[in-house]
């Protein structure tokens, strides 16, 4: 089977320029093997997305030049759409008794979780799959709405990033069970993702180094669910000078501004040279990338870039 990969950006604000180095180097991953691109539109939250977001995002990445086999706005391709077959995967982690309800508040989750992690998230400590069906019954009666987390074992697992390298974590020591459907009903992001990328075929998953360490228990849950799991590359994050990573909130070098101050080939030669594909921040297309194109010459580390 050929490479299929995916960029799989959150409708949530314009995307910036760390988001375009993403899907520059998910679209030359695919295209220089000769395989296949999915856009798949991550709207989970449709509280924090919306359709008008999404159209934006198709019209500023057709504006670099990039294009998709599949996705895009159709149905199929829009996780908002695809609440079945998370149920059907949520079910058979409830079959096999690897989900519990979790009935903590964050100020709970908190208090009960291990010392945080470097990237500063915490590791829960299992507390309410400790509970007795008493007590359970009693936070139910309280009116506590559960979330919904899967038990992790106490396992090793390793990830042979096409980038980065070598990354192992053990899931109960350096995860710890996460949640796979929140509280409100909506699924999370780690079981949303395995499924579709599942479904959708795709074998390459091209995205920031923040979500490194998302891949060790996504691997396992593919395997858990009965998926071959598929090769992860984290690409370097873009920082501003002062350290911190570029967001959408901050609006840090959005494509509203982006656009205004650069032509297409101009904005992707800026990417590239940050990719360590040029020497210099030079017009290019998209496409004149392909045969220059090698992971070997990506950055390991993140990357710091001014106000070009």
């Amino acid at each position: 089977m050929g490479i299929r990969g995916r960029f799989a950006p959150t409708p949530s604000g314009r995307m910036h320029l760390g988001n375009l180095l993403a899907a520059l180097l998910a679209w030359l991953d695919a295209r220089s093997g000769g395989g296949e691109l999915v856009l798949r539109i991550e709207d989970l939250d449709t509280q924090r997305t919306s359709r008008l977001f999404a159209a934006q995002l198709l019209d500023d990445l057709r504006w670099l030049g990039l294009d998709w086999d599949q996705g895009g706005l159709e149905p199929d391709y829009r996780q908002s759409r695809r609440t079945a077959c998370y149920e059907e995967a949520f079910r058979l982690l409830e079959e096999r008794g690897l989900i519990y309800p979790c009935y903590c508040s964050r100020t709970e989750r908190m208090a009960a979780s291990a010392p945080h992690r470097e990237d500063g998230a915490v590791v829960y400590s299992g507390r309410c799959f400790r509970l007795t069906a008493a007590e359970r019954a009693e936070l139910e009666r309280q009116g506590r709405r559960p979330a919904w987390r899967v038990r992790c074992p106490d396992l090793s697992v390793t990830v042979e990033d096409g980038n980065c390298g070598t990354y192992t974590e053990n899931l109960a020591r350096d995860c710890g069970d996460f949640i796979v459907r929140r509280s409100d009903g909506v699924f999370a992001y780690q079981l949303a993702v395995v499924v579709d990328d599942a479904l959708m075929g795709v074998n390459h998953v091209v995205r920031g180094r923040d979500l490194l360490c998302s891949a060790p228990r996504q691997a396992w849950l593919h395997e858990v669910l009965g998926y071959p799991p598929p090769r992860f590359f984290h690409t370097p994050l873009l920082l501003a000078p002062d350290g911190r990573r570029l967001a959408k909130r901050d609006h840090d070098l959005d494509m509203g501004a982006l656009r205004e101050r650069y032509s297409p080939g101009e904005l992707t030669g800026l990417l590239a040279w940050y990719a360590g594909l040029v020497d210099r921040p030079e017009k290019v297309t998209a496409a004149e990338l392909v045969p220059l194109f090698s992971w070997a010459k990506v950055p390991k580390n993140d990357v710091v870039v001014g106000c070009p």
